[in-house]
């Protein structure tokens, strides 16, 4: 799930190389924290957090076909 994040943000914003995914388990579900650079928080956010509720959406569908819960943080 960490390369779905990593290959979805990097298709969004103009620095692909500063995409960083950190992945930690807090109780039963998966965290993962995304990076991007500061120029590029708006792309990834999208406008009124669409982009960012449909990267949630995607994750929340794969980690429930692997039969666990997922969580996307943006920073």
């Amino acid at each position: 799930m960490k390369e779905l994040i990593e290959y979805m943000a990097a298709s969004l914003v103009s620095n692909p190389d500063a995409v960083q995914v950190t992945e930690s388990t807090e109780g039963n579900r998966t965290v993962f924290r995304l990076q991007v650079a500061s120029e590029d928080k708006g792309k990834v956010i999208g406008r009124q957090g669409r982009v960012a509720q449909a990267m949630r959406a995607i994750l929340r569908v794969a980690a429930v076909k692997d039969g666990s819960q997922a969580v996307l943080e943006i920073e």
